[in-house]
């Protein structure tokens, strides 16, 4: 490991091997039994090649009760990891299909995926056309290789998931997402035609917040809520939050968007309303 965030996972695991040692754990083997871990868990942890989730710590400080000021101290500095590799300079430096295949991996083993965007049609119900619009218009902006074919083919398999009984999908998002134009008018059109075919989906249920609604919350960016994983996208960085009240805070949003929502046929309405304004 080269880099600096590099170094700083490293001198974190470090950190971390020396409350170990102090509190009486000589090897990670008695360690890793304490908590039910595999010993190579305490490895890679203490190498920096794993940064510990928050239950993880929170297990490690009970185990070595560390003094508050260091055990703050640390909390910050794996906070500050975390958003160092959630950059989009960082994720995006070989291109977005990674990024693409990660979100796949994570849609597969989910149950429930529950998103809410303000701007964009989310990109689980893409089409092809309009997800290679994005992508394309996000490479020039973050200045990140244009990896477009790959990036749309990988997210036209992430859909699969749509097609999958056994999960609950709720997708809900603005009229104005549909009014934006980050695609040409024809793209526009055949992506309207997209969601009015999703909406018959066992699996998916559809929301869209009609224009002049009145918000139960004023929303700031939108997310998306992957079983107890909730995914922030801002300017600069993906959050990936799974603190429980966390957690709790996006969905309690996320049910509040929902009562203000049109479904079902409502849904459709708006939808045949703007493909026939853009026909």
């Amino acid at each position: 490991m080269s880099s600096d965030l590099d170094k700083r996972r490293a001198r974190f695991g470090e950190a971390l091997r020396q409350l170990r040692e102090r509190a009486g754990f000589p090897s990670g083997k008695a360690f890793a039994e304490l908590h039910g871990w595999q010993q190579s868990k305490v490895s890679r942890i203490e190498t920096g090649f794993q940064l510990p989730t928050e239950t993880d710590l929170a297990n490690w400080f009970d185990a070595t009760e560390p003094m508050e000021a260091v055990a703050a101290r640390l909390r910050d500095e794996v906070l500050e990891i975390r958003l160092g590799l959630a950059s989009w300079k960082r994720q995006l430096r070989s291109g977005n299909r990674p990024r693409q295949e990660h979100a796949a991996a994570i849609e597969t083993a989910a149950s429930r995926i529950r998103a809410f965007e303000t701007s964009v049609v989310p990109g689980l119900v893409q089409t092809a056309e309009y997800a290679a619009h994005v992508f394309a218009t996000n490479a020039e902006f973050y200045g990140t290789p244009a990896d477009v074919n790959d990036s749309v083919r990988v997210r036209m398999e992430r859909q699969a998931v749509l097609y999958d009984s056994s999960k609950q999908i709720d997708l809900v998002f603005t009229e104005a997402a549909l009014r934006y134009p980050v695609c040409p008018p024809e793209v526009m059109a055949a992506q309207l035609d997209r969601l009015l075919a999703v909406l018959g989906l066992p699996a998916v249920r559809i929301g869209i917040i009609p224009l002049d609604t009145r918000l139960p919350v004023v929303a700031m960016h939108g997310f998306w809520i992957v079983d107890d994983q909730v995914l922030v996208e801002t300017v600069d960085t993906e959050l990936s939050l799974t603190d429980p009240e966390e957690v709790a805070l996006y969905q309690r949003m996320a049910d509040a968007m929902w009562t203000v929502a049109a479904t079902g046929d409502a849904a459709r309405a708006i939808l045949v309303r703007l493909a026939g304004v853009g026909r």
